[in-house]
């Protein structure tokens, strides 16, 4: 299982040819792949209309759809948050440390294409999805 990030479905749905897009690519239909609810709403937020948004909504609930907030991973994502501040890294956003905090704590790797969660696997166990430069 997989759990791909809102920053690679946003180049996958706008046909960027990438890295992690091609990555992404190879793994549909091979390696079942979790959509987290928190990057349902990222993707579904940036899109222009309601007829867009209920058509990426309708493929996108192909997918396991997951809950990633409640209680212990908000209490898990504040104490990572402390962690890496410690070091003097902060997190852009909340909803990143929730997606990093939540794959760790389910051992989920992740397929990304942001930089907030760099620091989440070098200091913090979060495992990435290889993509091949």
């Amino acid at each position: 299982m997989i759990v791909v990030d809102s920053s690679v479905w946003i180049d996958f749905l706008n046909g960027r040819e990438a890295p992690h897009v091609n990555r992404l690519r190879a793994i549909l239909g091979i390696e079942e792949v979790i959509m987290g609810d928190l990057m349902l709403c990222e993707i579904l937020q940036g899109l222009k209309d309601e007829r867009a948004a209920r058509s990426v909504e309708a493929l996108l609930r192909r997918f396991d759809v997951v809950a990633m907030g409640g209680a212990e991973i908000a209490v898990s994502a504040a104490r990572n948050f402390r962690t890496l501040r410690r070091k003097g890294i902060t997190v852009r956003t909340t909803i990143d440390l929730l997606i990093g905090t939540w794959c760790i704590e389910n051992r989920m790797p992740l397929l990304h294409n942001d930089n907030d969660f760099r620091p989440m696997a070098r200091h913090l166990g979060l495992v990435e999805v290889p993509v091949a430069a």
